[in-house]
């Protein structure tokens, strides 16, 4: 597993307004505009679709993520479709 090191605060700063990917500790996978970070890191995402198993469960709007439920935060791959009604959706063909 390679991976860069980074300070988690920049880097979801870096983050805020994009389309992220969110997975929780017990496996489930959100993905959605990144809207704000608090001091804590709970997460706030709108336009969010919920992942399980890989397959879409559903769109869920605007969430909050609570930060210790967390496993890892991503911004999407190359390739990757962004979440229904982001700028970026509507920017890819």
């Amino acid at each position: 597993m390679s991976g860069l090191i980074l300070n988690p605060k920049p880097f979801l700063a870096g983050l805020t307004g994009k389309a992220v990917v969110v997975r929780l500790k017990w496996g489930m996978e959100y993905k959605g505009l990144l809207v704000s970070v608090d001091s804590y890191m709970n997460l706030q995402l709108a336009n969010t679709e919920e992942y399980i198993n890989g397959e879409c469960a559903g769109n869920l709007g605007e969430v909050l993520i609570r930060c210790n439920n967390v496993l890892f935060v991503r911004g999407l791959k190359d390739g990757e479709k962004p979440p229904a009604g982001t700028d970026e959706a509507m920017e890819q063909p």
